[in-house]
């Protein structure tokens, strides 16, 4: 178990070194230029990834009086995402949440690992076609995500690598939510 320990560590390390530290950068000017709306979507481990970040960049710095973002993760609503899923196909779980809705001020952060899902790249194409920016949050080889990410973090992994993919993806949240804190001081 120990040798495993070591071995997944040193690989999270290295994956982390080689990850595009710039597009964090790039995420926060984002955010920090976004007018509107923060719209946050995953499947799987990524929607509880999406519901961290709300945590973190909505509860977690609006209680500090730090920032205000206005931030919703739309997995977070399980009866709309299963009756969407129920009636319309689970495809459409985000686009229906976002039709109608989204702004040309809005941001949509899309998580997904592999960067294929389709419910994931449907909303993504909406967003485009509404004009607002998008935020790719991917891995493996980024899929179809990550083209269409006007800005992308990309963690580079062989395929099936959730577990430091996810883990990656985290720790950017929390370099995110911890930039704000430092800079708040």
């Amino acid at each position: 178990m120990l040798s495993f320990t070591n071995r997944y560590i040193q690989n999270l390390h290295t994956t982390l070194k080689s990850s595009n530290l710039e597009a964090i950068s790039q995420i926060v000017e984002a955010l920090d230029n976004t007018k509107g709306r923060i719209y946050i979507i995953g499947n799987g481990g990524s929607a509880a990834t999406a519901s961290h970040m709300v945590n973190d960049l909505g509860a977690g710095l609006r209680r500090r009086e730090i920032k205000y973002f206005d931030v919703e993760s739309l997995n977070d609503n399980t009866p709309v995402c299963t009756a969407i899923a129920n009636d319309i196909g689970y495809e459409n779980i985000f686009y229906m949440q976002l039709k109608g809705r989204l702004k040309p001020q809005d941001l949509l952060i899309a998580i997904s690992c592999s960067g294929n899902s389709e419910n994931i790249i449907k909303a993504v194409k909406y967003a485009k076609e509404e004009k607002a920016k998008v935020i790719g949050i991917t891995g493996f080889d980024g899929g179809l995500l990550k083209p269409l990410s006007d800005i992308n973090y990309h963690v580079q992994t062989d395929k099936g690598q959730y577990g430091i993919v996810e883990d990656a993806h985290m720790i950017l949240n929390h370099i995110i939510y911890s930039y704000y804190i430092d800079q708040a001081k």
